[in-house]
């Protein structure tokens, strides 16, 4: 597979997406910073902006683990996959953004069945190499038969259906991206870790995912949800739910790392283990929500039918994240990372890169966004809890109105419990108590203000 010329390409713009220069076709117009929803896509060589978050936390997780050795140890190397690369923005940012002093350890693979998008990769990887050269040479012996494909500054690409590649090798990390849903490739995809391995997956059909398309969730998910206030949470954890019965399918057990509804899809990214054990016992995680009368709910195993009428389910309800990771993405830690310094900056604008100070202040924002809350979440999200939607709060609480979601949070923790803002587009957090507290402190909080306003109104 040959590389085409850097001008065959349509120009188009210069982009940068963290620290890493893209470049874009000339029919797709300029992003803009905090792009929210999915974006048109106008063909190959399409870049989708609003993905931009996850492919942030992927350089993140996968920089996390080379330098905490939570997947292989400090002598070994961590083979990692993007499946459907598409234009190979996930991989370059990698090769790009991970610490240079883990770079050696790390060998990318870049999997499409598109030749343009490939070969989009191949120049654009070209024309702006990786900051740390990377001089891997093909490794011959991670695969059954000889390799065919292509070695790029650090990158080996090549043109397969994604699950022949996924099949080809053992790799530590693979990533799944599809267009729509992850569902025809996660069997491959389970098959294709090593015996301790990373899998990130991707789904963009959230109207199936979150219950709005019953028909397509039950045949692609085999869930039924409820469209309400829990339905994001529902379709992380229906997700969730798929991926670890599939893994249990072939003997491998899940350990969720970093689960979370972002805008228009959902991404998940966990730990999986070869485990007999493990695998068969799946369903202790594995259950229904149901939503009670004053607008709570409850999991359990077994719903009764009158349950089924009211819950969403089957779905993974176990914890979502894992603590120790997600504590470390932090605002500081991502701007650390993926954040270019005013050398980098300056070497990209005279590459043709139109970047001015309001550019760089809202890539800057992007990046933060992109781990707004996490690591503030991570101990609650790693363990029981319940979530809440602050505009629920004035219905359950009869108060007809909420709170300040940060006074409501002091006012937990005044009283020995935890509270914390999850990642959603949507208002929601989570706590460890109870119930009648929670409604207690606010219809509290709410009374004393309303005593308050009385007061001050008085002539």
């Amino acid at each position: 597979m040959g590389a085409a010329p850097t001008d065959q390409l349509p120009f188009g713009h210069v982009w940068l997406e963290g620290k890493t220069l893209v470049h874009l076709r000339d029919d797709q117009e300029r992003p803009t910073h905090m792009p929210r929803g999915p974006a048109k896509r106008t063909g190959p060589g399409f870049l989708n902006p609003a993905m931009a978050p996850a492919r942030t936390r992927s350089v993140l997780l996968l920089a996390d683990a080379l330098e905490h050795e939570w997947l292989v140890n400090g002598d070994q190397d961590l083979r990692a996959l993007d499946a459907l690369c598409a234009t190979g923005v996930r991989v370059r940012r990698w090769r790009n953004e991970i610490p240079a002093e883990h770079q050696p350890r790390l060998r990318v693979a870049a999997n499409d069945l598109d030749r343009f998008a490939l070969q989009w990769l191949e120049t654009t990887h070209q024309t702006w190499p990786p900051a740390t050269p990377a001089t891997h040479a093909v490794e011959d012996d991670r695969y059954e038969r000889p390799p065919s494909g292509t070695m790029r500054n650090g990158v080996f690409i090549m043109q397969n259906d994604a699950r022949m590649a996924l099949l080809e090798a053992a790799y530590q990390w693979i990533d799944l991206d599809p267009f729509g849903s992850p569902v025809p490739f996660l069997d491959a995809a389970v098959q294709g870790l090593s015996r301790v391995g990373f899998l990130e997956v991707t789904a963009t059909d959230t109207a199936a995912l979150t219950g709005s398309s019953p028909g397509s969730q039950q045949r692609r998910y085999g869930a039924k949800g409820i469209v309400d206030s829990y339905a994001h949470d529902d379709a992380v954890r229906v997700l969730l739910g798929l991926v670890a019965t599939t893994a249990a399918r072939h003997d491998r057990t899940i350990e969720p790392v970093l689960a979370l509804f972002d805008g228009h899809h959902v991404r998940i990214s966990v730990k999986v283990r070869r485990s007999r054990e493990g695998a068969s016992s799946v369903l202790d995680q594995m259950g229904w929500r149901i939503r009670e009368a004053d607008g709570t709910y409850r999991f359990v195993h077994h719903p009764t039918p009158e349950e089924v009428e009211r819950g969403s389910g089957p779905l993974w309800i176990g914890p979502l994240w894992n603590n120790d990771i997600a504590s470390r993405m932090t605002e500081a830690r991502v701007l650390e990372v993926c954040s270019p310094n005013e050398e980098a900056l300056s070497d990209a604008r005279a590459q043709g890169l139109v970047w001015d100070d309001d550019d760089r202040k809202y890539a800057e924002r992007e990046l933060i966004r992109s781990v707004r809350y996490i690591s503030q979440a991570a101990d609650l999200m790693s363990r029981d809890h319940t979530l809440y939607h602050m505009d629920d709060l004035p219905n359950m609480a009869g108060t007809g109105q909420a709170p300040k979601m940060e006074a409501l949070f002091t006012a937990l923790e005044s009283e020995g419990y935890a509270a914390a803002r999850v990642p959603d587009i949507d208002p929601f957090f989570v706590t460890d108590a109870p119930h009648e507290t929670v409604m207690d402190i606010v219809r509290a909080m709410l009374g004393a203000a309303s005593t308050l306003k009385r007061e001050t109104s008085r002539p």
